[in-house]
């Protein structure tokens, strides 16, 4: 039984702190406040840091407990001592993290156990045995204990959302509430896998031509600090009228201002970062950023292209199993993060509620592109669930057009400020170390 160490504060305003052992966070809440304890922060102790698990798994070796229950009148009296070699192991065994791939193996393995009819507590009670992350181990008895107790796998997961991402959890509760787990996992799966591929994809892109921008940063910037001043000894040791070039002179100027001052851009840059923290957290500046999310340069098309595809799936999902349109929208309504798309969606709840259009604000958006919206109406006057498996349909070839034309795109921007930078470390380093190995200024320092 996983255990926790709670704050709370009781009916006198008395901080009270403790440590228990409970079926699940959400029982425990409940068991606090029938106390008369107002819980203030509650967290669970991690998996790796209890001494001795209630229930071994017979995959987990447990070194500490095997010494302990071997036969010593064998060994002797003497205690048996770890070797560096298992203290090294077992400490590595329970500190793993927990990576993406363990979340998709999980995920895969819960969706076929579901396709094979399995109720969740045997599922997760299955995959729990076969799971060889300790730290994973630990939240999946989380989540089952919470599920025993009659709680929605989602509400668990909701705790530990720095280890399940949010798209993902909210597409787990449409799948709970709508009674599609089985096909919410499977879109899960695929979100996982789109995302995976996705970030590989730009890690290609952008962390080669990002390693080459710092690198010629780097160079431009100890070649002005020591290359500049010793070619510029040079010239002023011989008396030369040759002057190095005017831009590398600027630069240089430049250079040591921001050195000599070096606290007044940083904290011009320190306001400008919090100003802009300050302003997004605002209940408006956090709207025109997702805004700005919808309408930026190069990604804003393929933002809105997910996020209202996986409004659509889970839409498909819950009409499927009978929901009305509004109550659709209402669970569906989970998946999204954004606040414009959240706005639009209230918006078409409201419309179904006096009587008009639920697509209405989606076309007056002008974000969604007229190709949906008439693909919508249509459904409306037709069999809008099988409308929207066509529309989903469309909407993965746009998602992957788009996906084509931002990878064609991306090398062209990225090779392009590269560029800029190396000509501009031509012109300010290079440029003078051609004057000095071709010796021209030799000629003006003897007067020829």
């Amino acid at each position: 039984m996983p255990t926790y160490v709670y704050k709370a504060v009781t009916d006198k305003g008395v901080i009270v702190r403790n440590k228990v052992e409970a079926t699940s966070r959400q029982n425990l809440i409940k068991s606090l406040k029938n106390s008369s304890l107002l819980p203030i922060s509650i967290e669970q102790i991690k998996y790796n840091s209890l001494s001795k698990p209630k229930k071994k798994k017979k995959n987990v070796t447990d070194i500490q407990e095997i010494m302990k229950n071997v036969n010593t009148t064998q060994l002797g009296t003497k205690k048996k001592t770890l070797t560096t070699k298992e203290k090294v192991n077992l400490y590595f065994a329970k500190t793993e993290k927990i990576t993406q791939r363990d979340i998709v193996v999980f995920t895969q393995n819960f969706y076929l156990l579901k396709k094979a009819n399995f109720n969740n507590i045997h599922a997760l009670d299955t995959i729990i045995q076969s799971t060889e992350n300790i730290s994973f181990r630990g939240v999946l008895e989380d989540i089952l204990a919470g599920v025993e107790a009659g709680e929605y796998m989602y509400t668990t997961m909701e705790y530990y959302s720095n280890i399940f991402p949010y798209i993902y959890i909210n597409m787990i509760k449409v799948g709970e509430l709508s009674g599609s787990l089985a096909n919410s996992l499977e879109q899960a799966v695929k979100y996982l896998d789109e995302t995976e591929a996705l970030n590989k994809k730009l890690k290609s892109i952008f962390i080669p031509n990002i390693i080459q921008f710092a690198l010629l940063l780097v160079m431009l910037i100890v070649g002005t600090l020591f290359a500049i001043p010793a070619i510029q000894g040079i010239f002023d040791e011989l008396g030369t009228e040759e002057e190095l070039p005017a831009i590398t002179l600027w630069f240089q100027g430049f250079v040591n201002d921001v050195i000599e001052y070096w606290f007044i851009p940083t904290m011009i840059l320190v306001a400008i970062v919090a100003l802009i923290i300050f302003y997004i957290n605002t209940p408006k500046g956090k709207y025109n950023f997702h805004y700005f999310k919808y309408k930026m340069p190069i990604f804003g098309e393929l933002i809105f292209a997910l996020d209202f595809s996986r409004l659509m799936k889970a839409m498909l999902l819950n009409l499927k199993n009978g929901m009305r349109i509004q109550e659709a929208l209402e669970v569906s309504k989970n998946v999204i993060q954004n606040y414009v798309m959240l706005s639009i969606i209230e918006t078409s709840i409201n419309n179904i509620l006096i009587g008009s259009s639920w697509i209405e604000p989606f076309e007056k958006s002008g974000l969604a592109k007229p190709m949906i919206t008439e693909m919508l109406k249509i459904g409306m006057q037709t069999n809008l669930p099988e409308m929207m498996e066509k529309l989903v349909e469309y909407m993965q070839i746009d998602i992957d057009n788009i996906m084509t034309k931002i990878m064609k795109a991306l090398p062209q921007i990225v090779y392009a400020i590269v560029g800029v930078v190396l000509i501009f470390f031509v012109l300010v380093v290079l440029v003078p170390c051609v004057q000095v190995y071709m010796g021209n200024f030799l000629f003006s320092a003897y007067g020829v």
